[in-house]
């Protein structure tokens, strides 16, 4: 992964607004439901499921009182909000492009990263490293 930073590595900091978070998570849950195939109305009904899920945890956690810091670089994610979480390259299956960021597909879970807490160098290197993940998963 060294190669995907080119700048060393991605420091900043994201504090999610609800609305912003459910976004992230109604185009993400809309790509998986499409992966699989899932067809109209149940997949309108699982989007709104899974949309409304993903607010009422952001809620309940008080992810919108927090402030993440992620430090991103050839070793892995580095998320700090609090306690310390870190995450190898092999938990990371994707990254892909939505309308408000980005948005890293682990293994268990997801990071979303919106576009404003990027500089335009930053979000050149997350568009290059979102390119990358993706060659890898073509392979």
């Amino acid at each position: 992964m060294a190669g995907a930073f080119p700048l060393g590595e991605l420091h900043f900091f994201v504090r999610y607004t609800l609305g912003e978070y459910t976004s992230f998570m109604w185009q993400h849950g809309g790509y998986l439901i499409r992966r699989r195939r899932i067809r109209w109305p149940a997949s309108l009904f699982l989007r709104l499921k899974s949309t409304l899920g993903a607010a009422v945890n952001f809620l309940m956690m008080g992810r919108g009182r927090r402030t993440y810091e992620f430090t991103i670089d050839e070793h892995g994610i580095v998320r700090t909000s609090g306690g310390v979480t870190l995450i190898d390259w092999d938990d990371v299956s994707a990254v892909r492009t939505y309308s408000r960021g980005f948005m890293m597909v682990l293994k268990r879970g997801t990071l979303p990263i919106p576009f404003r807490c990027l500089s335009e160098a930053q979000e050149a290197v997350m568009r290059q490293l979102a390119a990358a993940r993706h060659e890898l998963s073509v392979r």
